[in-house]
């Protein structure tokens, strides 16, 4: 089993763009290949963990959210990066009802864990919002909140686990605490 770094898509991996569904407007937070790249180096398997409530209100389809995916993949490549999974919670809950997959509901962590046969004890989550961050707190990941993104603007967790083991300037950093912090827990 391996460690994973769970990463948000928009606003940490990528800039933030209001339901994003054009391949063509994908652009890579500057620095996150490296991140990406220097994670996998270290042993992490990084994957994309996503809210996707355009899917839901019917903005766009799940090929829009695959399509992007593949771009992010096409420009991680150019630089020698890759991503090892993408899960993504195609619902909201005002326009498809509850579901388990949402964050801060860890349903895709859990999901991502048992496919890629992941170690959650030694895996982390990253994200530019406090939702993220608690997603991976209920399962005891220590989570990074980015400022990159919706980050500079997330207050007050309103849960225990939605507290950040760390703030970060963005994935590099995150990434930078990340490979420190793992090195000091062995």
């Amino acid at each position: 089993m391996q460690p994973a770094v769970f990463v948000d898509r928009d606003g940490t991996l990528i800039e933030e763009k209001n339901y994003l569904s054009n391949p063509a407007d994908v652009e890579l937070v500057p620095g996150a290949a490296e991140a990406v790249r220097g994670l996998r180096a270290a042993g992490f398997r990084v994957v994309v963990i996503s809210n996707q409530a355009g899917v839901a209100r019917g903005f766009f389809g799940e090929d829009a959210v695959r399509a992007v995916h593949a771009r992010i993949d096409a420009l991680l490549g150019r630089e020698g990066a890759a991503i090892d999974g993408y899960y993504f919670c195609p619902h909201h809950p005002d326009f498809s009802g509850e579901c388990r997959c949402r964050k801060p509901k860890p349903g895709m962590l859990e999901d991502a864990a048992r496919d890629l046969d992941l170690d959650l004890s030694r895996s982390y989550m990253v994200g530019d919002r406090l939702t993220d961050v608690e997603a991976g707190g209920r399962l005891g990941l220590p989570g990074l909140l980015v400022l990159t993104g919706y980050g500079a603007s997330e207050r007050d967790p309103q849960s225990p686990e939605a507290h950040p083991a760390a703030v970060v300037a963005d994935l590099g950093a995150a990434a930078e605490w990340i490979l420190g912090h793992a090195a000091e827990r062995g």
